[in-house]
């Protein structure tokens, strides 16, 4: 698990390295372009990675669930490095998008370490172990811009992509001679091979696992809505003097908040329920959205995204461990890759509703609509979970 918690921290930092300067990459690529032209291909370009890994996911955990994570990791890992290294080659910025558009397909890469480490651990460890992998992925997230924007000014654009590549290219070396993928042996997985109907008649047949994917789709949601605009409202609270450094720490205080606390928090769903924890921690992330909405300084900004990460922490691990719990381990591949898939269309739909909201009604409306939808899904859970508790003992 070790040499996969280094490995997650390198892929998750390398993928998130260019993005403090993809816009100022397309800008450079051709000076005809105009400023709308930038932003509106920035977001093209940003998206359409997490589009099509939404389609895609669920079809890598499928392969991964018959043929071995492993493979699935080296696939990935090459495919990345590689579309990251093309990037740093290209002319156009429809040459950009067209590799950001090949990422998408092979960036499965989290999702699959995620289900190799859960099919080798025990349920009733699941909540802990995969909360310490989920601090990898956070913690690579954490730096990467970091990383990404000081490589960037020291060495540019095109040598920025070429070192990334090369660290994702020495990650797949590692995973295969570091990496061993003990056979599932439960006698469950022996017996029986599911088709794509019978994963998808399984999940709809457990409402709470359908809510937890649902709940999946609704935290990005949240995170995504007012990431966009979180510059642009820190611009209001503290002025363009040193803006970008600014804006970094507040989204590097959510990060922060979200390392230290997540092996806490899957450790305590281990405990008492992980869909109890998920409760609590939803009604806590909407409450923490609101005096960030009425935030009059920066400082109070930041303290209360980085209680929001504390929260935040939490969701992720144990939506995870629930659905380790309840797929049976032969199609935990392709539950977990559904999961990503409800996880990447919430970064595609964020920031369109964050958008809109913002257009009409202010950014600070953002952070009200963010705390409705987080309460909506607690609200959710707490029926479902309600109703289930209720059928079970009318059994």
């Amino acid at each position: 698990m070790y040499i996969m918690w280094f490995v997650n921290f390198f892929v998750s930092a390398s993928i998130t390295m260019i993005v403090p300067f993809l816009s100022l990459y397309i800008e450079s690529l051709d000076s005809s372009y105009s400023n709308e032209f930038v932003q509106r291909w920035s977001g093209y370009v940003f998206g359409v990675t997490f589009l099509t890994a939404f389609l895609i996911s669920p079809i890598w955990g499928r392969i991964g669930d018959r043929h071995g994570y492993k493979k699935i990791l080296l696939i990935n890992g090459i495919g990345i490095a590689t579309s990251i290294l093309l990037m740093g080659l290209v002319q156009t910025v429809y040459q950009l998008f067209a590799l950001r558009l090949f990422m998408g397909l092979v960036t499965g890469f989290i999702s699959t370490s995620m289900a190799l480490i859960s099919a080798q651990t025990e349920k009733a460890t699941a909540g802990k172990t995969l909360g310490t992998m989920q601090m990898s992925n956070v913690a690579g997230g954490l730096f990467g811009p970091l990383m990404g924007g000081l490589m960037a000014d020291s060495v540019g654009f095109i040598y920025t992509f070429f070192l990334t590549a090369a660290v994702i290219y020495v990650s797949a070396i590692v995973i295969i001679f570091g990496v061993k993928e003990q056979p599932i042996r439960s006698k469950e997985a022996k017996r029986v091979s599911y088709s794509r109907k019978d994963v998808i008649v399984h999940i709809f047949k457990q409402p709470l696992l359908v809510v937890t994917m649902l709940l999946t789709f609704i935290t990005q949601v949240g995170n995504f809505s007012i990431q966009p605009l979180l510059a642009l409202y820190i611009h209001d609270l503290h002025g363009p003097v040193n803006l970008a450094f600014y804006a970094g720490l507040a989204f590097s205080a959510t990060g922060l908040g979200n390392l230290l606390f997540t092996r806490k928090w899957g450790d305590l769903g281990d405990r008492i329920g992980h869909d109890k924890v998920l409760l609590a921690l939803l009604i806590l992330s909407s409450i923490l959205f609101i005096p960030q909405a009425m935030a009059d300084s920066y400082v109070m900004l930041v303290i209360f995204r980085f209680l929001y990460g504390m929260a935040l922490g939490g969701i992720i691990p144990c939506t995870t461990a629930y659905i380790r719990i309840k797929a049976p381990a032969s199609m935990q591949g392709e539950v977990l890759g559904y999961n990503v898939s409800f996880r990447f269309l919430g970064n595609v739909v964020g920031p369109v509703i964050g958008g809109i909201v913002a257009s009409h009604y202010g950014i600070p409306a953002v952070f009200y609509v963010t705390a409705v939808i987080f309460l909506f899904g607690a609200l959710f859970l707490w029926g479902v979970r309600s109703h289930s508790k209720a059928k079970e003992r009318s059994v």
